[in-house]
């Protein structure tokens, strides 16, 4: 297949590329900079320069391609205070492509476990806007969804909140420079609540089988990992930076954890039991932890 890929260039792009490239299909990978661009030409795959608001843009590569990717995501614009604003580009990006894709070729989206929370791990069946999760990221996944009563093999990927390995510049490398710069690995009361995880080269596989071989508006957790304590994975970043952990209480936790504050605190863990079952995915990457122990985020 002819795939397009955005955010190729990316954490999760830059592994799921050569997945793809390996499987023999063809990939055009979206860059929206010279440094992209070198990025995705190195890893093998032909280079569509353009960036989520050249819609345009999107509407024809998807047209041109049997297959689309879509990880891209305005993280920096995330990560400075503006989620809502990185969340709408996002949709009118999945709007575009689903639009263009057309008739039965795929279309598979990343998108989140973070805020799904049920007071159990999340499954693939729960349906967060029924649950009263109102969120724009949660919008974005609907409209891919509906794109299957067009005929398109729409799927979602919803992604643990931390994503892990070599280079992650996420939630975990922003809680361990937090560490850093106050001196201590906190965690918010008693550090019992949850993160789900999953090694990049397991979720570039995920959604390697999410093209291939996921029915019509699918559900896919790439989560390898149900739960890990935020207690647990305080400990292993005290370790690995020579820091005490300590409890913060909740009403400091703004002050202490900055924009982090909320997602430090939230309980995330999933189960990906039926997207294994349906896919034949087998997470074999390492864990959460062990990728803290490597010193990748020290």
């Amino acid at each position: 297949m002819r795939i397009l890929v955005t955010g190729a260039s990316g954490f999760i792009g830059g592994t799921t590329v050569p997945e793809l490239l390996s499987a023999g299909h063809e990939v055009v990978g979206l860059a929206r900079s010279d440094a992209a661009a070198a990025t995705v030409a190195a890893l093998g795959a032909t280079v569509l320069r353009g960036s989520l608001d050249d819609l345009d843009l999107l509407a024809s590569a998807a047209a041109d391609a049997d297959a689309v990717v879509h990880l891209a995501f305005k993280h920096d614009l995330a990560f400075s205070g503006d989620y809502a604003g990185a969340a709408y580009a996002d949709l009118a990006a999945i709007r575009t492509l689903g639009a263009s894709v057309g008739g039965e070729r795929a279309l598979a989206i990343a998108s989140g476990l973070a805020g799904l929370s049920f007071g159990r791990p999340t499954t693939e069946d729960d349906v967060a806007s029924q649950q009263g999760h109102a969120s724009p990221r949660v919008v974005s996944a609907d409209a891919a969804l509906a794109l299957a009563d067009d005929g398109v093999r729409s799927s979602i990927v919803r992604l643990a909140p931390t994503v892990h390995g070599q280079g992650d510049g996420g939630f975990v490398q922003t809680y361990a420079g937090i560490a850093r710069d106050t001196g201590v690995v906190g965690y918010v009361g008693e550090g019992t609540n949850r993160w789900s995880a999953v090694h990049r080269a397991d979720a570039a596989t995920l959604f390697r089988l999410a093209i291939e071989q996921a029915t019509p508006g699918s559900v896919l957790h790439g989560a390898a990992e149900e739960g890990i304590t935020i207690r647990d994975l305080a400990g292993a970043l005290g370790r690995r930076l020579g820091l005490p952990t300590r409890s913060i209480d909740p009403d400091d936790a703004a002050e202490h954890f900055g924009w982090l504050a909320p997602f430090i605190a939230m309980d995330a863990a999933a189960s990906s039991t039926l997207t294994q079952q349906r896919l034949g995915w087998t997470p074999t990457g390492p864990t959460l932890l062990d990728d803290v122990e490597a010193g990748h985020y020290g």
